[in-house]
């Protein structure tokens, strides 16, 4: 098991989910629904995806100083995750979710990002010798693009790897594409990036051309139940989903990032390693929440050796 060091650099939030028969309208009460509460926030979740894959990961982020932050915080050391870079903000809450789902799984969903609006350069700078010693980095798009942009360049003027999980779907800067060593937009994003609306093989391959053009050598499309396209340097390829019954796709995205990011640093081509991800997310469709969905390293092994299904 490889123990290069994962950074991930992100957002951390706690879901609040109310199951009810039906979605409220405005000014009505509905009465008798289930109460669940879920740690979530797709830096957090990638975060701890990798760190059940084995990873040994450092997770930057901001909190803030309440008890969710704190309920955060105990969380991810109990997953082994080194929290020594998650900042405390004084002035504003944790991220929090607020999330109604009705009887047919249809959900409203009301995002306070609190603390995580604050990441900022400075921040990373605090964090800058955990940087500098990392083997890789992976962010996503739930903190400000400067903070991103910022990280990524420090990272690509060390000639540390940046993967991004452009989500939040959002249109990027050719300054911030050009440093990173690969990108992984679900269709929706990969359109966003160029322009192309992907259904199909061909056309992924040309948002991807397009993608690679701007500066990433290496793209991983993520097409759902079509799999997911890769395009490493100038090889094009498609790892086959895993036929699975989803009941719930939350952080399905974001275990994907966390294990592909494993599979790199343990030296996996990306083509292996995305199969090895592509696994990971196949199991957590088929359980409910975001990091509760999250499966460790012992059940993907059972997968891949049969064992289990």
């Amino acid at each position: 098991m490889g123990n290069k060091k994962i950074l991930v650099i992100g957002s951390c939030n706690t879901d609040m989910v109310i199951k009810s028969d039906r979605l409220p309208i405005p000014g009505e009460t509905v009465i008798g629904g289930t109460f669940l509460m879920n740690a979530g926030g797709k830096g957090a979740n990638q975060a701890v995806a990798a760190a059940r894959q084995g990873g040994k990961v450092t997770f930057v982020s901001k909190t803030g100083n309440d008890v969710f932050g704190k309920q955060s915080i105990e969380l991810y050391n109990a997953e082994g995750i080194n929290t020594d870079f998650i900042f405390s903000d004084a002035k504003n809450s944790s991220g929090v979710a607020l999330i109604m789902v009705d009887s047919h799984g249809e959900n409203c969903i009301a995002v306070a990002s609190g603390a995580n609006g604050s990441l900022v350069p400075d921040d990373i700078e605090k964090a800058k010798n955990e940087l500098d010693a990392a083997d890789y980095v992976l962010m996503q798009l739930e903190i400000p693009m400067e903070t991103v942009e910022y990280a990524a360049e420090l990272a690509w003027k060390k000639g540390t790897p940046v993967i991004l999980n452009p989500a939040p779907a959002r249109t990027l800067s050719d300054k911030l594409l050009k440093c990173l060593f690969l990108v992984t937009p679900n269709e929706t994003e990969a359109e966003i990036l160029s322009g192309i609306k992907v259904f199909d093989f061909n056309s992924a391959k040309q948002a991807a051309d397009i993608i690679s053009n701007k500066g990433v050598p290496n793209v991983v499309i993520t097409m759902g139940a079509m799999g997911a396209f890769i395009k490493e340097n100038d090889e094009y390829s498609l790892v086959e989903a895993t036929k699975v019954d989803a009941i719930d796709t939350t952080a399905a995205g974001d275990c994907f990032s966390g294990t592909l990011v494993v599979g790199l640093s343990e030296g996996k081509t990306i083509q292996e390693a995305v199969r090895t991800a592509s696994k990971a997310s196949s199991i957590t469709v088929t359980r409910m929440g975001a990091q509760s969905s999250i499966p460790y390293r012992n059940e993907l092994q059972l997968i891949e050796n049969g064992l289990s299904k």
